[in-house]
């Protein structure tokens, strides 16, 4: 789901189950929405009344380090202002999230609250697993735009937590020790294929220049770019370029060829944001696709080597800017209100705002936006100057089509390994693509 202006972060996720919960699994289990596809009622949950006896509420998020730090925090200073209320937090790196979730959905085992990328959010309200928070959770302080992908039928299900940019993020230490050019807020496609090669006379062995994208999901931004639209419409259609799908690829062969991205197995080691297991942090990539809120964390890994650039553009802009993800309550927490009321405090105190700073990106609520601008760290600052370099023409962000989210976290999963390992040429990974979006077409 997700198509590119969809969250990046799932990208990179393993295969979700699809009927479920737009993630991994079989995808077997009973639709909880009704047969005409709408939520279901869940008018007997949502009328509780809160109480003032002890409650623990189960919440779930996925992040680096210093985002859990952060929600601990929180969690812990709520548990002061509300005695009664205690947490069960449950959290993790991005790899396995959904398959967690999914399973605990499925056995009607999920958390009170949950963290949701955009990309899950049509499916999971249409098949009625999350709660309408209304009334307990005030929307006033959200951009329409940004609240609106956590609507349906004008209910509020999921609330959006920070506005983030898609762009690239790049070793700037190193590219300075090495005398590589740094890239400029601005550059288009070609000029990232230059670069490249450019840098292949000064990249000592076993560095490279970037990670091996040729047959991910990632060529999203490139087709954006090259103003072909989205690879799957809002109204749930297969809309992968052909020649702009094999451009891209055929591209990312030639610099495999020429050793300016990883060998295949390297690079399928890869783990974003793993200190040990990401390449990047590895000091063996240059660069990478990245959001303008998770600077922080790159240099939580390695302090001052990182600077962040505009996605690369051609005829549009490559990049975008998105609901960076979202808070929901599912529909079988057994304390709602006092879920639903956790999840104003979280959203809207500027003391939530105070200790979350901007690990989800910069807050959706504007009041608590505008109170944390004013006193961003250096490092906020570079986020905040990537949001602001992409808002003049980035792209629409979109949450997609319902239904895709196989397609595009295992089909094109598979079609990836594939032609990064040389199984098949460029031309075959779109007809196999092609094949296999089929089945999810309405």
């Amino acid at each position: 789901m997700i198509k590119w202006k969809r969250s990046l972060s799932l990208l990179a996720a393993t295969a979700l189950i699809g009927i479920l919960a737009a993630c991994g699994g079989n995808g077997e289990t009973k639709n909880s929405a009704d047969s005409a596809g709408k939520p279901a009622n869940n008018t007997s949950t949502e009328q509780q009344a809160p109480s003032d006896e002890p409650v623990k509420l189960r919440i779930m998020w996925w992040g680096s380090q210093p985002r859990h730090e952060a929600t601990l925090a929180a969690l812990d200073l709520y548990t002061k202002n509300n005695p009664n209320i205690t947490f069960e937090p449950e959290y993790s790196g991005m790899d396995g999230y959904l398959d967690k979730l999914s399973t605990q959905a499925a056995a009607k085992n999920a958390p009170d609250i949950v963290q949701l990328d955009p990309g899950w959010i049509p499916d999971w309200m249409s098949r009625g697993q999350l709660l309408d928070l209304a009334p307990e959770v005030d929307v006033s302080k959200f951009d329409e735009k940004l609240a609106s992908a956590g609507q349906l039928d004008g209910k509020q299900y999921a609330m959006p937590l920070g506005s983030v940019a898609f762009g690239m993020v790049y070793d700037k230490a190193a590219m300075d020790k090495l005398g590589i050019e740094n890239p400029q807020n601005g550059w288009t496609w070609d000029e990232f294929f230059a670069l490249a090669k450019d840098s292949k006379s000064k990249l000592p062995k076993g560095q490279y220049f970037s990670l091996d994208y040729g047959g991910n999901y990632f060529m999203s931004a490139y087709q954006y770019a090259k103003g072909k639209g989205q690879v799957i419409t809002d109204e749930g259609h297969f809309n992968v370029d052909q020649a702009t799908f094999v451009e891209w690829a055929a591209k990312f062969e030639e610099l495999r060829k020429e050793g300016l991205v990883p060998p295949a197995d390297v690079n399928a080691s890869d783990k974003e944001h793993d200190p040990q297991m990401d390449l990047m942090a590895a000091g063996k990539v240059l660069m990478r696709y990245s959001f303008s809120n998770n600077l922080g964390t790159w240099d939580s890994i390695k302090p001052g080597a990182y600077a962040l650039v505009t996605m690369p553009r051609a005829e549009e802009a490559g990049g975008w800017l998105k609901p960076s993800m979202f808070l929901g309550v599912t529909n079988n927490s057994k304390h709602a209100v006092e879920a639903k009321k956790f999840v104003d405090w979280f959203v809207n105190s500027q003391e939530a705002g105070d200790i979350l700073q901007t690990f989800r990106g910069l807050p959706a609520n504007k009041e608590i936006a505008t109170a944390l601008e004013a006193n961003m760290s250096d490092l906020d600052k570079v986020g905040l100057r990537l949001l602001r370099a992409t808002e003049p023409d980035g792209q629409k962000w979109s949450a997609g089509a319902g239904g895709w989210t196989n397609f595009i976290d295992k089909d094109w999963v598979l079609v990836r390994d594939q032609l990064m390992f040389g199984k098949v040429s460029p031309v075959q990974a779109f007809e196999q693509l092609k094949e296999a979006s089929q089945s999810y077409e309405k």
